[in-house]
């Protein structure tokens, strides 16, 4: 092995000597040393990247959805993400359109119909879920906070049905008590103080969890804050947090609902049945990301 003199290096690496010294006394020279006062520095030696220089920044999922809907880009991630998020969510909830229908939604802004009838606020729904989505992807990077949870309860249930009853508060809390599933939630009373307390216990932790986020998700679904469209709205929020933590987001599935449920219900006792089923569909959206070559 031959060796250079920190003049040597210097020059041909176009920097100062005091440089080459800095490089080889912090070790970022591999095998450089020392005899005496003077340095030896390997001859095939390359020169170390600046420490301030900045690294080019990982292109993530979120990106890729920003990006595509900017670009309005059909076929791609964006687009099936649209799609199936608000195909499966609207089901669970009892819409009666189809996923061929949704997808005319989402990419004609129209819908067929032969001899069939169709519940005007499914339609509306679909529509407002689409915006949804673009908030959450928007937002991805802000905290989670009771505005934000509001305004999309707000871009959801707008122009339903629902908002022209003078007891269903859109894109506020509850008035009337509720319960899903047999079970009570909290009172109409209750609702602006837990949330609080929510929001404070999740947003404390610096960084999210698969499980912190299942277990918001849970907490959320069980104080139940607006009269309606709850199970939407929670899970617009799981599919946000993942892409804020880079976490590979998921769609539950309108045939896994009972699941599902039972998983929320059974949360206390056994979070396996919750955390299975999100994992099970999470592997499903891994698929998708892998047919787009998109690394996670």
């Amino acid at each position: 092995m031959s060796y250079l003199s920190v003049a040597e290096t210097a020059k041909k690496w176009n920097i100062s000597e005091r440089s080459v010294r800095n490089y080889c006394a912090h070790g970022r020279v591999p095998g450089a040393f020392l005899t005496g006062k003077t340095w030896n520095i390997p001859e095939n030696a390359e020169k170390p990247e600046r420490s301030n220089k900045k690294k080019e920044k990982p292109i993530i999922l979120l990106d890729i959805l920003q990006e595509q809907k900017v670009s309005k880009y059909s076929g791609g991630i964006y687009h099936k993400t649209q799609i199936d998020l608000t195909y499966n969510s609207n089901h669970i909830e009892g819409s009666h359109l189809t996923h061929t229908q949704t997808r005319c939604i989402f990419e004609t802004n129209t819908i067929g119909v032969e001899k069939e009838v169709l519940n005007v606020d499914d339609i509306i729904e679909t529509a407002n879920h689409f915006r949804c989505i673009d908030l959450i992807i928007d937002h991805a990077k802000a905290t989670l906070t009771e505005k934000f949870i509001k305004e999309l309860h707000f871009i959801l249930k707008n122009s339903t049905s629902d908002s022209r009853k003078e007891w269903f508060a859109v894109g506020d809390y509850k008035r009337l008590p509720n319960e899903i599933g047999g079970m009570e939630t909290a009172l109409p009373e209750e609702v602006a103080d837990k949330m609080k307390a929510l929001l404070a216990e999740y947003n404390s932790k610096e960084e999210k969890t698969f499980e912190d986020i299942l277990g918001f998700h849970v907490r959320f679904e069980r104080i139940h804050p607006f009269q309606d469209g709850n199970g939407r709205i929670g899970r617009l929020i799981m599919f946000k947090e993942c892409l804020k933590y880079n976490i590979v987001p998921f769609i539950i599935e309108d045939n896994l609902k009972l699941f599902y449920y039972q998983g929320l219900k059974e949360w206390n006792n056994e979070k396996g049945y919750l955390t299975d089923i999100c994992l099970t569909v999470q592997d499903r959206y891994k698929a998708y990301l892998e047919y787009f070559r998109i690394v996670y």
